[in-house]
């Protein structure tokens, strides 16, 4: 059972995990460096604590206590009961749903692993909005997609906002990063996918002429907000495809166009 300990210095040492929140370049290199991550919420909690990671802590306002009693009754972890005022001192933002737990990473596992039993794979190049990375998990895992690569400049799944928008679904779809870009593309073909990158461009069929869902096994590369996939990305692609648009529109954002495209990868997917 967890020790439940009321705090009341927003300086203790205790705290020190969910220092800054709202320093994105302090919390970028230092929750990777240190192994952990911030969980938000009490459904994203649990499903964090279900997909097996390990909780270093809970940061509870006292309404919480009650809510999240049984996980608190099965943690070996401390559990620092506070007010939301010194949550908000500690974490430098209101902290709405009140409920706070940092986890423990896990390794991750390398790309040929994923590879190897996946036959739907998303592919990010440079998308850095934790928004939009969020975004796609959720509609990776809603709509069938097996697995995520990243290139090694895209943001980190697992920053805060990112599993927030998610609603945890980032603890659901593996994913591994690609130690080069665009060279490591060379191993998703290697593997029997055919890498599809998703573009407005006009010299791209519409994914109902590619009808991505007849093919066994399908990457499908997305890129950064606004500027789209890199042309070195697109060179390395097998096949261009689009999401045709109407009334005028060029595009839509990248999390919009992920999850259109993701229907349309999966549906009707052989059977394994």
């Amino acid at each position: 059972m967890a020790d439940l300990i009321t705090v009341e210095d927003p300086d203790d040492p205790r705290l020190s995990d969910y220092t800054g929140l709202t320093d994105v370049e302090l919390r970028r290199k230092r929750e990777p460096a240190e192994g952990l991550f911030i969980a938000e919420g009490e459904k994203v909690i649990r499903r964090a604590k279900e997909a097996g990671y390990e909780m270093r802590s809970m940061l509870l306002s006292a309404k919480w206590i009650d809510v999240m009693r049984d996980v608190i009754d099965e943690l070996p972890a401390p559990v620092y009961a506070v007010s939301p005022e010194l949550a908000e001192q500690v974490t430098g933002y209101h902290v709405h749903r009140g409920a706070l737990a940092s986890m423990q990473r896990k390794p991750l596992p390398t790309a040929g692993e994923l590879l190897r039993s996946a036959r739907r794979v998303v592919v990010m190049e440079s998308v850095n909005d934790h928004t939009n990375i969020g975004a796609i998990f959720r509609s990776a895992a809603a709509l069938g997609m097996d697995a995520v690569l990243l290139s090694p400049d895209c943001a980190d799944p697992l920053y805060r906002r990112s599993v927030k928008v998610s609603m945890g679904a980032v603890f659901s779809v593996p994913y591994a990063r690609l130690e080069t870009w665009p060279k490591g593309l060379e191993q998703v073909r290697e593997a029997g996918f055919a890498l599809l990158a998703l573009t407005p461009d006009d010299k791209a069929r519409s994914l109902d002429e590619a009808a991505p869902h007849r093919m066994d096994r399908v990457a499908l590369m997305l890129g950064a907000e606004g500027d789209g996939l890199s042309t070195q990305a697109l060179v390395a692609a097998d096949e261009w495809v689009r999401i045709p648009m109407s009334h005028g529109v060029d595009s839509l954002n990248v999390g919009a166009a992920a999850a259109v495209a993701f229907y349309a990868v999966a549906t009707g997917r052989p059977e394994s």
